[in-house]
């Protein structure tokens, strides 16, 4: 068989896809490796980003003298005062507004209904919308019945997701503290599987790993923050209905870069629109000037180290993640892309590396 440079790749892709193939027959086998993945991937992934948040507070108390114990303790004594205050302070308001949006569901009917109407009568909007009047309020029986057999059909579903809350909620605390306390323990030990000769080119690799993340996912949570304040104080300024939930909405999808923002700002929109189209525009309004005020002044400061990816680049990546893991894919592939790239890039150079020195010795 031959045995060229390029033939010896094709044996390896062939043997992989081989592999792939045979493991696909067995698949009852990786059924419960894929229950355990599931099951412990949200914990791991919400501790992980904790984690990277609230090191530099921790690495700061250790500067004032403080033991690393106590130095997690004080800080999550202070984030159960946080929680308990904002449950007690800004929860109701929470609440209050869910409930309210809850029960003006057949107002917000009637009143898109009276926007489709009056859209209809407007010449360039009328040849694109359908000419027959949609009485909505005459089908809210047929739409609930259709929403109760749904309800009724995805209680396993409803109960599946309330379980992953739960295990999240209680097992966070716990992973988070041993991030905390001996996660910089975990590079040491993973040195110590590699050989003598390669232990300081993985030390740089995870320490690239490790500067791009935490830059990225400290940057992103603090940013998304700021802009869901701004947006806040912007939606209760033009007087807009459920202004908290809708900043809310839009801070945790501006964890996405780029379409996020749009993603997070289509239901103030869609709620402005129902109220009139004047409070639509003044929404887009406000949502561009925080963004402006973001990524103009509040970007350049929190970033810190950029990730230095083409924003085109991003958008392909986003859309690929999307269309393979939904939102969640779209979370993801950012970080995921980033460590990736460090990896990669260091493997290259260091393959050009000993090209060079063959090339000298020869």
């Amino acid at each position: 068989m031959p045995q060229g440079k390029y033939f010896r790749i094709g044996y390896g892709i062939a043997l992989f896809l081989l592999i792939v193939f045979l493991a696909s027959k067995v698949d009852f086998l990786f059924r419960p490796i894929g229950i355990v993945f599931q099951t412990l991937f949200f914990p791991i992934f919400v501790s992980g980003i904790l984690y990277y948040v609230l090191r530099p507070v921790i690495k700061g108390l250790e500067k004032l003298k403080l033991a690393r114990w106590l130095a997690i303790s004080l800080v999550y004594i202070v984030g159960l005062g946080i929680i308990v205050a904002a449950s007690i302070w800004v929860g109701p308001y929470i609440v209050n507004q869910f409930n309210s949006l809850v029960e003006s569901l057949p107002h917000l009917l009637a009143s898109a209904q009276s926007q489709l109407a009056e859209l209809q009568k407007h010449a360039w909007f009328g040849q694109y919308l359908p000419k027959n009047k949609v009485d909505w309020s005459e089908n809210v029986g047929e739409y609930l019945n259709r929403a109760t057999t749904i309800t009724l059909n995805s209680v396993q579903s409803i109960i599946s997701f309330f379980t992953q809350f739960l295990i999240v909620l209680t097992t966070v605390p716990f992973i988070l503290y041993y991030m905390l306390s001996e996660g910089e323990k975990v590079p040491r030990k993973i040195l110590h599987f590699l050989p003598e000769d390669q232990v300081d080119d993985g030390r740089h690799i995870l320490k690239e790993m490790d500067e791009a993340l935490s830059s990225y996912l400290q940057g992103k949570v603090l940013l998304s923050l700021c802009l869901g304040v701004l947006i806040f104080i912007g939606y209760a300024a033009i007087g807009l209905e459920y202004p908290l939930i809708l900043a809310i909405c839009m801070m945790f999808f501006n964890l996405i870069p780029y379409v996020g923002g749009i993603i997070g700002a289509v239901p103030a929109v869609i709620i402005a629109l129902i109220d009139s189209p004047a409070m639509a525009i003044k929404v887009v309004v406000i949502v561009l000037i925080a963004q402006q005020i973001e990524g103009n002044l509040l970007s350049p400061q929190i970033m810190g180290r950029k990730l230095n990816i083409h924003p085109l680049t991003i958008i392909l990546i986003l859309l690929v993640a999307g269309s393979f893991g939904g939102l969640l894919g779209m979370f993801l592939a950012v970080p995921f892309y980033a460590v990736a790239r460090e990896i990669v890039t260091y493997f290259y150079q260091l393959h050009l590396l000993k090209n060079r020195k063959k090339k000298m010795q020869a």
